[in-house]
């Protein structure tokens, strides 16, 4: 074997070790075993909430324990690979793809060590609103709505969407749903801020290039254990009947809640179930999440903190998607940048979540 092959094998290996010690294979087994017994207790359904959360966790542990030992495996085995294609004079080609592979994924599953933030862990709620730019806006939100859905449905992550306000032309208004699934928050965090699309647009007979903006919004999601207590007299709830695109009737009952926390004016609505008690329930858990992020945007007197919203705008755009006159994808705060956007808006972002990990990961640690 080549020295710098070895010598690359040698780093990757002390790069999955270190991986190893953080998450911990026989404590994660452990882990596993745990919910497992969870999962098979047949009063497990009487409380869907928990049942949901146990069953999305187990899927969680277990690939996660399937991913770190099968990368522990393929290099143990990579090693014999070249040797037995040097002893036979050929197949050193799919060798160097498998360290391809290999060192892809690796960095790959660095990055989810990276997540140790308080909230990292959890499930996220998105939401998304349409900015400056008229109707382009507003279908440039449901664009970015369907990356994001389509990103989690490549995961293997459930969404739900809680409610859709949709224009009257095309497109959105605002969108929110939550992506489930441990790390979610921490993975999807990195996404908040303005995206600014450039393209012809579809909607100007003129064929005139445009630029729209659309907000996005992540929040982590709420856990019995946080202290965010909403009294009863805080809140507005108002009912109305669920619609959709067109304002065509989508349910007969007034089942859609909207609910106003009067002492901030923060509005949250859900439409999603036909139950008004279900869709109050979920806009309840939304709210919660926009006053957990304003309780820690005040105890760290951080106005620009998580979940501190923008003007969806020049001057503050996160991202660039171009398609016209190029094609390119371009974070700007890490100048990440990819030259096919037709697959970043079909939901291959990984790179994006990736970069922008290690460059918040960066940030920290240039603050600290």
């Amino acid at each position: 074997m080549r020295p710098d092959i070895s010598a690359e094998i040698s780093t990757l290996d002390a790069t999955l070790t270190s991986i190893e010690k953080v998450m911990d294979p026989a404590e994660m087994s452990d882990r596993v075993r745990e919910l497992e017994a969870k999962a098979s207790d047949p009063s497990l359904w009487d409380d869907p909430d928990n049942a949901q959360q146990v069953t999305s966790s187990l899927s969680a542990v277990q690939a996660s324990l399937r991913k770190v030992t099968d990368l522990r495996q393929r290099l143990d085995d990579l090693p014999i690979m070249y040797d037995l294609a040097e002893e036979e004079g050929e197949g050193t080609e799919l060798a160097d793809e498998e360290l391809a592979e290999l060192r892809a994924e690796i960095a790959s599953l660095e990055v989810k060590t990276m997540l140790s933030g308080e909230y990292d862990a959890r499930e996220a709620v998105i939401n998304i609103r349409s900015g400056a730019g008229g109707v382009d806006a507003a279908d440039w939100a449901e664009m970015l709505m369907r990356m994001y859905v389509r990103w989690a449905e490549k995961n293997d992550h459930k969404v739900d969407i809680y409610d859709i306000s949709y224009a009257e032309e095309a497109g959105i208004k605002s969108a929110t749903f939550v992506v489930h699934g441990e790390y979610m928050y921490g993975t999807l965090s990195v996404e908040q801020g303005a995206h600014r699309l450039v393209r012809i647009s579809p909607f100007d007979n003129q064929g005139r290039r445009q630029t729209s903006f659309a907000e996005v919004e992540v929040l982590p999601v709420v856990e019995q254990t946080d202290s965010i207590d909403v009294p009863d007299s805080e809140i507005r709830v108002d009912v109305y009947r669920s619609s959709g695109p067109g304002g065509q009737s989508v349910n007969t009952t007034d089942s859609a809640v909207r609910i106003t926390h009067i002492p901030t004016g923060i509005v949250v609505t859900c439409q999603n179930e036909k139950s008004q008690i279900q869709n109050r329930a979920s806009a309840m858990r939304v709210l919660q999440a926009k006053l957990l992020e304003r309780k820690r945007q005040e105890e760290r007197a951080e106005m620009d903190a998580l979940g501190a919203g923008g003007n969806a705008s020049w001057g503050n755009q996160m991202r660039s998607y171009v398609l016209h006159p190029y094609q390119m994808v371009k974070d700007l705060r890490m100048n990440y940048e990819v030259n096919d956007p037709s697959k970043v808006l079909d939901g291959e972002i990984d790179g994006f979540l990736e970069a922008g990990i290690r460059w918040r990961m960066a940030q920290q640690g240039a603050a600290e």
